[in-house]
């Protein structure tokens, strides 16, 4: 009789126990939500953010000033009919897939040829294609616009391309050498015992190989080319404004940011980010392939 009460008594606490632990493993789930380093987090994303969410809101304000005047769609209007952006945007996106494709081609011919290749001065051209990418920009700007005014060569858009090619030749060269440190070397052996010639063998196992790194410096080549501003400064001419020189001017002629400048930041945002979820679905279906 006694064992029964006591089984019914340890039976009746059992769901209580079960209870207990259950509210225990919420409130320590609850305290691990909170934690520092998620805090942490939460106010870098907010602190990273704010302001772009600020330029978004004041993009539709009617009135030139930061002062609220109500909601408005006229810069956005006027963005269309800017002659000097347009200008600018051209300029801007010719440079950068001139230059970037010029820098992919000759900073995979040197990437290929430092690796294949063994000579006295390997290691002083490694050393040197690595300069323009470890030396500060105004010192590059302010050297190339010394080299031009010696030579006598007239600033303008062939000189902001040499210049993006000369500063974006180490970033493909770079991440074109990072993928040849994981070349397979046997499959060149492998290609010339199947009597390959030396083109061959470049254009049909080298280089679809190292596609992944060339494709990765090419889109950074565009990338540092269309945002550059301090060495474009330096080496640009009447009548060849790019995209940062044209906001630059229009800031310093105006004050401030106006809300033209913030209309132009969101297009630029929205585009970016359209740009990215394109990108990733045509990645993941080549990888799906």
């Amino acid at each position: 009789m006694s064992q029964s009460i006591i089984s019914k008594i340890v039976t009746s606490l059992r769901p209580q126990r079960v209870q207990g632990e259950a509210a225990r493993h919420a409130r320590r789930a609850y305290r691990q939500r909170f934690s520092t380093s998620q805090t942490i987090f939460i106010f870098t994303i907010i602190f990273l953010f704010l302001p772009l969410f600020v330029l978004v809101v004041y993009s539709f304000n009617g009135s030139t000033s930061m002062n609220w005047t109500g909601f408005s769609l006229r810069w956005y209007q006027r963005l269309l009919t800017e002659r000097g952006l347009w200008i600018a945007v051209r300029n801007s996106l010719v440079i950068a897939l001139s230059s970037a494709a010029t820098a992919t081609v000759i900073g995979t011919i040197g990437a290929i040829g430092v690796s294949f290749y063994k000579f006295k001065t390997r290691g002083y051209v490694q050393t040197i294609s690595f300069l323009p990418m470890i030396l500060p920009e105004i010192i590059i700007g302010v050297s190339l616009a010394i080299f031009f005014a010696g030579l006598q060569i007239r600033l303008g858009l062939l000189t902001i391309y040499i210049a993006h090619v000369t500063f974006n030749i180490p970033f493909v060269f770079l991440m074109v050498m990072a993928r040849l440190e994981e070349f397979d070397f046997s499959i060149i052996e492998a290609a010339k015992d199947l009597g390959a010639s030396e083109r061959q063998t470049l254009f049909k196992v080298t280089l679809p190989i190292c596609m992944p790194g060339i494709v990765s410096g090419l889109l950074t080549a565009i990338t540092l080319s269309l945002e550059d501003f301090v060495i474009t400064f330096f080496v640009a001419g009447p009548g060849s404004s790019t995209l940062p020189i044209f906001i630059y001017s229009a800031i310093t002629r105006k004050g401030g940011v106006t809300p033209l400048i913030s209309a132009l930041s969101v297009v630029m945002i929205l585009t970016t980010v359209l740009l990215c979820i394109l990108l990733r679905k045509f990645l993941k279906y080549i990888a799906a392939k």
